[in-house]
Formats: structure tokens, C-alpha cells, sequence
């Protein structure tokens, strides 16, 4: 592979973001908006989607230029707003990506972004394509062009006509060891697709840095623009809020040069491992559990759940009991002071003026039950270790699983993993519970694991009087 320069070449150089969403513009945006702003012009963005899902949002954006306004707020209450202005081009969505295409082929494109959530990488247990997803068949079929997939190929089938510019693609979603995994489906996408020669130039010309992406950021609520106008007095149509907590931490290999984002608090390292453990085990999973327990309690918010004594116990339990003795132990000691990170979780948790929804939080279960959840269970067995801590948080999902098989659920529950016909053929088995704990695509290896399955099992039990209040 060639070596990786992390030293930005002059001139003007373009990252292409693909996903638009509140999380980009509240998070990778922000900190090129302030390095920018910073006197360091080098590099700017340039963003569009794959799929024409935020319509509304990409007109306003469109319309201001890619300006827009990030209200943050702290735990105390305290607001504040910023006018954002790194994003150079807004594409308009059009199903032929010609623009993002055209945008990414360019040799001064030099990094190639993307946040498509994590369903939208349909790898298995050995990071591999899924093959039962239609959209992705479609893709590999040449039919579409609406998966992460198909439009780099298609971005990067172009670049190399035009020459073969090295480029970094970056992942900014959280999924563990992002980089690599992203960079194994995508050589498997193109293997299947018989596309060898552009195969092979991915592995010589393409690096794919695994990274770190946190800070909280709620859907935007129609007040958030009503704040924003009174605040600034601009009708901004397109404004995000998030928490004032920002990190990213970044492996530090770049094929073609990057931002100097170390001046803006950005941490480039060499390994990213334990920073990432650490945030999708102590904090997405723990975030998951507490939508899951709050949606069983009939509860709205996150910051409602936090504030149940169980609901905090049982998160607490959870990182304390099971979590943290897999990540820090005497052979692998944590760089990290993983209990001061648990309590600066749950600290972020109950920031009420976040008013960050479980319907939000809770959604895609099939995916944040083997990202989130299975790698602390798996550890838990290998040890012999006891995991009734962890068995709690797929014994809540179970239950909100079988309320929105009743359609008792008290709002929609969306999933890009999951299979609603085999999910409702969970409550059709003579034992409901052993067929989920023996589901293939949550559980893989551990699919009908008899000691995992009792585990879970016990929880539920126990998830059936904690949900009662």
C-alpha cells in the first residue's frame, strides 16, 4: 500500500460527504467550520445523498449555500449558536449520482466521507455482504445505485478513468473497526461484481482509516428553528441541535493528505481500538438499553428514562458488571479511566434540553444487538464469566420486539436490518424467546447457544416485573 501522507497539499482541496444528515452537520462539518475559521482555507466540503430521504432539508440547505445553524446545549441548560459555513456545494439528489460522481472523481477530491448509518453496510459475522437485502442485490446487479456501495464503486470506476488519483475514503459511522470493515465489503462488492482491475487498484490507491465519531444529535424539532430565529434572527430551514460534548478520534492514514484537524481538538492517533470499544460498548449499548427500557415504560425522552432509578441502575450495572471487566483487564489494561467515562455518559444521558427521543435511539435493534451488545456476551462465555447485566439489554429488546409485533408499540419502529416476516414469525414459534435467541443475523456464532439462551431467558423474567414500574 502506499505510504499515507498526513500532511495537506496547498491549494483547494474537497472532502465529498455523502449523507447529509444532522449528524454530519453537527459533528465532521463543525470541525472543519472551525478550522476554516481558523485561517486554515485548504479544504472544503462538498455533501449530497444517495437516496431521497431529507428532501425538505436539502432544499433549505441548497437554498443557503450549505449554511446553517448548530444550537448545542449543556446539561445546565445553557444554549448557543453558530453559524456553520464549511460545506462549499450542496448536490440535489438525483438518482444517476452524476454530480457525486463528478465531484469524487476529481483529482481534488481528496478524501471521500460518508455517514449511512450502520444497516447500511449489510456485512455478516465475517465482513462479507449480506447477500438478502434487495437493494444491495440491485446494486450488485447493476440495476440501482442506492446503496454506500455502489455509489463509491461507481465514484471510484470513475476516477480511475480519469486518471487514478489516490483517495482516502473515510467512514464516520459506529460501527467497530469502521475503516476496515467498510473496506472489506466494499472489495467483496467488487469481487462479486467481477470488477478485479478497479479491485485492485482500491487496495493500492485507497486507504480507509477506522475512526471515532460521539456527540448526541436529537432529530431536530420544529422549535429548534423558532430558537434559532429568535436567537439570530435568520430563517434558518435547515438547523441542527446536539449536545455541547464533541470528540473524534482518528487513525491517522490518509493516502492523499487531510485537514490539519488536530488544531481543532481532532485526536489522529495510530490505533483506534480502544477509544471505540470503550464508546460502543459504554455508550451505544448503554444508550440502546435505556431507549429500550424507557419505550417499555411508555416514557418519550432519554433524559426521562435516565432520571428511573432501574432504568439508570440497570445501565450502571450493565458497563460496571460486565463491560468494563472485559475492556480493562490485567493483560489489556484501558488507556482509558473507563468509570469516569461511564458516569460522563450517563451525565450526558440526562441532559433534559436534548430531548433526545427513544423512537430514535431505539430503532435498528438488528443491527445494535451484534455491534453493540454480542461482542461483551461473546467475552462474557469465553471467560465463563457471569453476563446477567448484559442479558438485560436483548431481553428489553425482546420486549419492545414483541410490543411492536402486537402493534402496541407507542410510536413506529424502524429497522434497515431486520426482516419483519421472520421477526414476526419470533411470536408465531411455540417458544417465542428461543427463537429469537436463535436468529442468525443478531447473534451469529452464538445463534442457539444454550448458556447465552438461559441468560437471556432469566432477564426477561426479570424485564417483565422492571417494565411494570
Amino acid at each position: 500500500m502506499n505510504a499515507a501522507r498526513s500532511t495537506p497539499p496547498a491549494g483547494d482541496n474537497t472532502i465529498l460527504h455523502i449523507g447529509l444528515g444532522s449528524f454530519h452537520r453537527a459533528h465532521q462539518a463543525v470541525y472543519l467550520h472551525h478550522l476554516r475559521e481558523s485561517g486554515d482555507r485548504a479544504w472544503s466540503i462538498v455533501g449530497g445523498n444517495i437516496r431521497n430521504d431529507m428532501a425538505d432539508t436539502m432544499a433549505a440547505l441548497i437554498a443557503q449555500k450549505g449554511e446553517y445553524t448548530i444550537e448545542t446545549v449543556s446539561p445546565a441548560g445553557e444554549r448557543q449558536y453558530e453559524r456553520i459555513r464549511a460545506i462549499g456545494e450542496v448536490i440535489p439528489f438525483e438518482p444517476t449520482h452524476a454530480r457525486l460522481i463528478d465531484v469524487g472523481a476529481d483529482p481534488s477530491t481528496r478524501i471521500i466521507s460518508f455517514t449511512v448509518t450502520e444497516a447500511g453496510y449489510y456485512l455478516d459475522a465475517k465482513n462479507k455482504l449480506d447477500t438478502g437485502y434487495p437493494d444491495l442485490v440491485a446494486d450488485l446487479e447493476g440495476r440501482a445505485c442506492g446503496t454506500i456501495y455502489g455509489a463509491i464503486a461507481a465514484i471510484l470506476r470513475e476516477r480511475v478513468t480519469r486518471g487514478g488519483a489516490p483517495v482516502t475514503l473515510l467512514n464516520c459511522d459506529n460501527l467497530r473497526s469502521n475503516g476496515e470493515r467498510f473496506r472489506s465489503g466494499l472489495l467483496d462488492f467488487l469481487e462479486r461484481r467481477g470488477e478485479t482491475t478497479l479491485r485492485d487498484w482500491v487496495q493500492v490507491s485507497t486507504t480507509c482509516p477506522n475512526d471515532m465519531v460521539d456527540r448526541i444529535t436529537p432529530r431536530p424539532s420544529p422549535d429548534v428553528a423558532e430558537r434559532v430565529k429568535a436567537a439570530t434572527g435568520w430563517d434558518d430551514g435547515a438547523p441542527v441541535m446536539a449536545e455541547r460534548f464533541i470528540q473524534w478520534v482518528i487513525e491517522d492514514r490518509f493516502i492523499a493528505g487531510r485537514p490539519a484537524w488536530e488544531k481543532v481538538g481532532v485526536e489522529m492517533v495510530d490505533s483506534v481500538h480502544a477509544h471505540e470499544e470503550a464508546k460502543i460498548r459504554l455508550l451505544n449499548a448503554t444508550h440502546s438499553g435505556i431507549a429500550w427500557a424507557g419505550t417499555l415504560r411508555g416514557l418519550t425522552y432519554i433524559h426521562e428514562g435516565v432520571s428511573v432509578p432501574e432504568i439508570r441502575q440497570m445501565a450502571y450495572d450493565y458497563v460496571t458488571n460486565d463491560a468494563i471487566p472485559c475492556l480493562d483487564t490485567p493483560a489489556h489494561p484501558s488507556p482509558i479511566d473507563l468509570p469516569n467515562y461511564r458516569d460522563v455518559v450517563l451525565d450526558r444521558f440526562s441532559n433534559p434540553w436534548l430531548r433526545d427521543t427513544n423512537q430514535r435511539v431505539a430503532m435498528d435493534g438488528f443491527s445494535k444487538i451484534p455491534g453493540f451488545i454480542v461482542p461483551t456476551l461473546r467475552e462474557c462465555l469465553a471467560r465463563g464469566a457471569p453476563m446477567v447485566s448484559t442479558a438485560m439489554l436483548p431481553a428489553l429488546f425482546f420486549a419492545v420486539l414483541g410490543r411492536w409485533h402486537r402493534g402496541e408499540l407507542i410510536h413506529d419502529y424502524q429497522d434497515g436490518v431486520m426482516d419483519p416476516v421472520l421477526a414476526h414469525a419470533f411470536f408465531a414459534a411455540p417458544d417465542p424467546l428461543a427463537a429469537f435467541c436463535r436468529d442468525p443475523v443478531l447473534w451469529g456464532p452464538l445463534a442457539g447457544n444454550e448458556v447465552l439462551g438461559a441468560a437471556i431467558r432469566e432477564a426477561h423474567g426479570r424485564v417483565q416485573s422492571f417494565v411494570k414500574g
